[in-house]
């Protein structure tokens, strides 16, 4: 028995899998809540994780009807980006920053200049930061609160403080470290330099985590943890990783030729590759994989965050939004939606506002807005896909994840913007699930019996057939004029 956690935006997930049967037993979550600022603040209290594991994982031991005794290791999966920082007495400092914060944007852009502009970024990196990435927030907390900033004694990826919590030892995986701003991607390895230049007294090189193999178990759970969270006080917990490279793990992405889309608080669009091959499109994030490879991927800031504020609009529940998506025509009678509520990643747009573009006396209307807003989001992924295209990543299918990849006439929308067929696989939490596989390899590894993450996967990662969605040639034909509608627009920006 493993247990799989993915400590999201808006909440944390956990889960009992069975890796002998393959079989996920139980399920568990608890939520989060924002801290908002019209600056582009987006931060979360750290102790709401810590309450929301131990909740969503008493409900996944009690729905699988199982002991926490049988748990044998245990992996965490946390949205990427974020930062949190700790004093020597392991403390949390301040409320962490999370990947959907724009408000260090003005530091992002000083700390590319310093690095030769995207293309510096990218030959030195292996990625062009972007607003969003920690590298930002360190300056930001240096220059909004020196006296916290000068108790720093360790920096944390939100994974990564859920391990610290778990077994007192600051480490990190190439996966989600990818995502820092201050990791080269080609070689695995920390960037000091970067980390120098904000603050030359060293403090931040100091601060840095352990770097270990996907593979690599952090340590063993703390005995009060254990006792507290009611586990096995002899399981081991796994190097663990960023919510999209467990993701991938979960949706059995981890050789080339498949493409994995979740539509979730963010949308995001990501394949496996065998070799760290550096895309020119500086908004495809060639990061590291938690699984021995690469991880060509986009993001988008705007996705199920739009279909919920227009849904909430209108006090309409997911039935009646999806109801009256369906009731609307492709391209929603000329309504079109630039939804960048978030500012977005992808298109590079970090201040953008969202636009409602075309509406008139005879297309105003509720079912036109869900339909656009659905649209809108979509684009923005199609977008992304293309570029991933443009940088050779070639796939015949896309398995799709996320709260929205439940929605049939949202399923249709993807499969017909993107030309593609799409499929679900048959558990919904893929980033708690692909933990969950990833604390078995890791227990393997320990054990020496050597299993590999394929024969994990391959036993453990279903699709539902039921969910496979085929494009629909004259669909494809329409949504593609709407789309060059939708990028004509996106100039003007």
């Amino acid at each position: 028995m493993f247990l799989g956690i993915d400590c999201g935006t808006q909440g944390t997930k956990a889960i009992v899998l069975d890796a002998v049967s393959g079989k996920v037993l139980g399920e568990g979550s608890g939520a989060h809540h924002m801290i908002s600022g019209a600056n582009g603040r987006r931060e979360q209290d750290v102790q709401e994780w810590l309450d929301a594991f131990e909740q969503a994982t008493e409900q996944a031991l009690k729905q699988a009807g199982v002991s926490g005794a049988d748990i044998q290791a245990i992996g965490v999966s946390g949205q990427q980006h974020g930062l949190v920082m700790l004093d020597a007495s392991g403390q949390v400092l301040r409320p962490a920053k999370l990947w959907c914060d724009t408000e260090s944007s003005p530091e992002n852009d000083r700390l590319l200049a310093y690095l030769g502009g995207e293309a510096g970024s990218l030959e030195r990196l292996g990625i062009a930061i972007a607003p969003g990435y920690t590298v930002s927030k360190l300056l930001w907390s240096k220059e909004q609160f020196p006296e916290l900033f000068a108790r720093i004694d360790k920096i944390l990826l939100p994974h990564d403080y859920l391990n610290y919590w778990l077994t007192g030892r600051s480490c990190s995986e190439f996966g989600d470290a990818s995502g820092t701003g201050y990791f080269k991607v080609r070689t695995r390895e920390w960037d000091l330099d970067i980390l120098q230049h904000i603050d030359p007294s060293g403090r931040l090189v100091k601060a840095l985590p352990e770097l270990i193999e996907a593979h690599q178990a952090v340590g063993t759970i703390l005995p009060a943890i254990a006792e507290r969270l009611g586990l096995n006080p002899n399981a081991i917990v796994s190097s663990g990783g960023g919510d999209n490279m467990m993701g991938a793990i979960g949706t059995g992405n981890i050789a080339p030729g498949s493409i994995t889309m979740s539509l979730g608080s963010s949308g995001t669009v990501y394949a496996f590759a065998d070799a760290g091959n550096i895309s020119a499109q500086p908004s495809v994030a060639t990061f590291c994989s938690s699984s021995g490879g690469w991880l060509p991927l986009i993001c988008t800031m705007n996705l199920t965050n739009a279909t919920s504020a227009i849904r909430e609009l209108f006090t309409l529940d997911i039935g009646a939004f999806n109801a009256a998506v369906a009731s609307s025509p492709i391209g929603a009678q000329g309504v079109l939606m630039l939804p960048f509520l978030n500012g977005e990643r992808v298109p590079a747009l970090p201040h953008a506002t969202g636009s409602i573009l075309g509406l008139d006396s005879t297309n105003l209307t509720q079912a036109n807005l869900c339909r656009a807003v659905v649209e809108g989001t979509t684009f923005g992924l199609r977008y992304g896909l293309d570029l991933l295209r443009d940088s050779g990543v070639k796939s015949d299918n896309i398995r799709l994840i996320g709260g929205g990849a439940k929605s049939a006439v949202w399923r249709q929308i993807v499969a017909d913007i993107m030309d593609t067929p799409v499929i679900c696989t048959t558990g919904t939490e893929a980033a708690a699930l692909g933990a969950a596989i990833q604390a078995a390899w890791c227990h393997a590894h320990a054990e020496g019996d050597g299993e590999s993450l394929q024969a994990l996967t391959e036993r453990c990662v279903s699709l539902d057939p039921a969910s496979e969605t085929r494009p629909v040639a004259e669909h494809v034909a329409a949504y593609q004029t709407v789309y060059q509608h939708y990028r004509t627009h996106l100039q003007g920006l």
